[in-house]
């Protein structure tokens, strides 16, 4: 007769598996945990620590009923409510996610790291101004943290107070002089000039920055921005290129990918269909477009208007698509979840999808989604929604192009892996034009194309083709969108707190020699680059 080997006793697998998380080995640590747990299954920090080893490596299903089970199990414990809420919101469970994070800010309104963990859940669950007043309590408790400086930092941004954020962003810097992002960010909050600019500053940073592509990205965009400001526009290409090429070369990034999604895409809509049974609600507006082409002006525009809230930048709609179409994909869209759609209910695909933006919709007869890839999704939200209002921005082919180039995007986000490349971003923009061609002819009278340039140099007109699009009366309030006080969180939150304007028409112009290749790139595809 065998006997088993004797079980090791909890506490140390909970020693192990808590220093394996903190030393950052999630897969040490969620070992660990699974297997303090087969001993102790309500063991509340196993649970936590499984969980939040779940989450960082991305297994969110479980990182989820770990975390809700520790939270449930000790419901005082700020760090478990915490990190269940960031889990719910990872899982683009926003209602949820609000509710745990509400609990959470009431249990650790004095632990500035949890403080601003609730942040950053907040701002994913479009709750800015719970964001920043979690940022603003962190950054007050913990004074010397560089992170809850810049955290602080973005949330003054996206309210529009400005002089405040360049105080947090330069004390931020002082305390952390290599916060490249910080850096960045700081040399767009103003027009520089040769009186004051942080030139100089980051020159002498740049031998910093080493190998790490992220960092070069930050830095030399922001020395871009500073040079393109004083009119040195050779230099602030040169910058760009740089630290573009950085993340480009670290992510691996091929058109193929985005061909692939194009042309399965076009293959699932081949021809007109009849007005489908889905969802009949008349909420939505989905206001899409490549980034940096004028989506977040005609929010701004549209959310002036009482009978409508701004939403933000929502990706439910995909979400929402991918689970039902049952694919196992390791992003949200691909030819797989495409193919696979074709087989769920319309209907249902809607009703999920109104049900994922409450409780932040509902309030107004009204929403924006301004998601600008929607536009890969333009197909399926006219089957989904077929009272959805639809509005995509166009812009000159070059200004777009070179607009998208200049964005310093995340480098792990799965939309703009074309933007670390000049020519990449064209071949983006041929992808994009032939796709909107083609719902134009599939889906003719559902989506209205708007014309940055038109919009700019006849707002009046312009602001009243958008209200009959969308069945809205005229309200004056839409011409003064500079007055909107509602939060905005993209790359244009600064320039929507100014008058409509002209400075970034023809911003391409300045770089004629330089967009030399990708001019003929387009025009060769049948983009016309003189109109």
């Amino acid at each position: 007769m065998t006997s088993s080997a004797p079980r090791p006793p909890v506490a140390p697998l909970l020693v192990e598996a808590r220093t394996a998380l903190h030393q950052g080995d999630p897969v040490r640590a969620r070992e660990r945990a699974l297997q303090a747990l087969q001993m102790d299954a309500d063991q509340p920090e196993g649970r936590y620590i499984a969980g939040m080893a779940a989450l960082a490596l991305r297994r969110l299903p479980e990182a989820l009923d770990h975390l809700h089970r520790a939270a449930s199990a000790m419901p005082r414990h700020a760090a478990y409510a915490v990190h269940f809420a960031r889990a719910l919101a990872a899982a683009h469970r926003s209602g949820d996610a609000l509710q745990v994070a509400n609990v959470a800010f009431g249990l650790a309104p004095d632990d500035p790291q949890l403080l601003h963990s609730l942040g950053t859940t907040y701002t994913q669950c479009h709750a800015h101004e719970r964001a920043a007043a979690a940022f603003r309590l962190a950054a007050t408790r913990a004074p010397d943290n560089p992170a809850c400086r810049y955290s602080h930092a973005t949330s003054l941004i996206f309210s529009g107070d400005i002089a405040q954020a360049e105080t947090e962003l330069e004390a931020c810097l002082a305390l952390a002089p290599g916060h490249w992002r910080a850096h960045a960010t700081l040399s767009r909050l103003r027009h520089q000039t040769r009186a004051h600019n942080h030139i100089d500053t980051l020159l002498s940073l740049l031998a910093d920055v080493g190998d790490e592509p992220v960092a070069s990205m930050h830095a030399h965009v922001a020395l871009s921005k500073e040079y393109e400001d004083l009119g040195d526009f050779a230099k602030a290409f040169d910058h760009l290129v740089t630290g573009k090429r950085a993340v480009k070369a670290a992510i691996g990034y091929s058109i193929d990918r985005d061909q692939a999604i194009v042309d399965a895409l076009i293959d699932a809509f081949p021809e007109p269909q009849p007005p489908s049974a889905g969802h009949p609600s008349h909420e939505p507006i989905f206001v899409m477009g490549l980034p940096r082409t004028g989506t977040t002006l005609v929010e701004r525009i549209l959310s002036s208007h009482p009978e409508v809230h701004a939403a933000g930048e929502l990706e439910n709609f995909g979400v929402a698509l991918e689970r039902l179409s049952g694919a196992n994909s390791p992003v949200m869209l691909s030819p797989d979840v495409i193919r696979r759609a074709g087989g769920i209910s319309w209907e249902t695909l809607g009703e999920v999808y109104i049900a994922s933006t409450r409780p932040a919709t509902g309030m107004k007869p009204r929403f924006v989604d301004k998601l600008p890839h929607n536009f890969l999704y333009a197909g399926f939200i006219a089957r989904a929604l077929p009272n959805a209002r639809i509005i995509c921005l166009r812009r000159h082919p070059l200004d777009s192009c070179l607009s998208n180039f200049r964005e310093p995007f995340s480098e792990t986000s799965p939309l703009h892996g074309y933007s670390f490349d000049l020519l990449d971003t064209g071949r983006y923009y041929v992808l994009f034009d032939r796709l909107m061609a083609h719902w134009k002819r599939v889906l003719p009278g559902r989506i209205l194309e708007v014309d940055y340039e038109t919009l700019v140099t006849t707002q009046e007109a312009s602001t009243r083709q958008l209200l009959d699009h969308c069945d809205l009366p005229w309200n004056e309030a839409c011409l003064h969108f500079e007055r909107n006080q509602a939060p905005s969180t993209t790359a244009s939150s600064v320039q929507v707190r100014a008058p409509m304007h002209r400075d970034a028409m023809r911003r391409w112009t300045k770089y004629e020699e330089q967009l030399r290749e990708l001019r003929r790139l387009l025009t060769e595809a049948g983009i016309d680059c003189d109109r």
